[in-house]
């Protein structure tokens, strides 16, 4: 199993419905309420997808979006994170791909999308 993680900054209700609903064929996803954990699946290909949504990743402004198949609509985060971007016009931000799990994320450089382009930046 594959996934992809973004971030997105203040994200509205509807806006993950609106935007994977077209990357991807029998969405299910009520994410009307962004305020709680969010659960969903859809298809890409031949394979199943778990869509989740978590509220307040990374302070009380982001909700991290994972998305979990064998099959994944986009070969990196970054390019999950462009076309979340292009639709939402909200910051969306991503990993760089480097960080493994159990290593210090302190001063990890993670991509920021925004009109002010893409970036390389701390977190903070």
């Amino acid at each position: 199993m594959r996934d992809l993680e973004i971030y997105i900054r203040d994200l509205e209700a509807g806006a993950v419905h609106c935007w994977l609903e077209g990357h991807v064929k029998q969405l299910v996803l009520d994410d009307s309420d962004v305020a709680s954990v969010t659960k969903g699946t859809a298809i890409f290909g031949d394979a199943q997808l778990k869509v989740t949504l978590y509220p307040q990743a990374f302070g009380k402004r982001f909700t991290s979006l994972i998305i979990e198949g064998e099959q994944l609509p986009w070969n990196s985060d970054l390019e999950c994170a462009r076309s979340a971007w292009r639709t939402m016009d909200t910051e969306i931000r991503c990993s760089p791909g480097e960080w493994k799990e159990g290593e210090p994320a302190e001063d990890e450089k993670w991509w920021r999308l925004d009109s002010r382009g893409e970036q390389l930046v701390v977190w903070n």
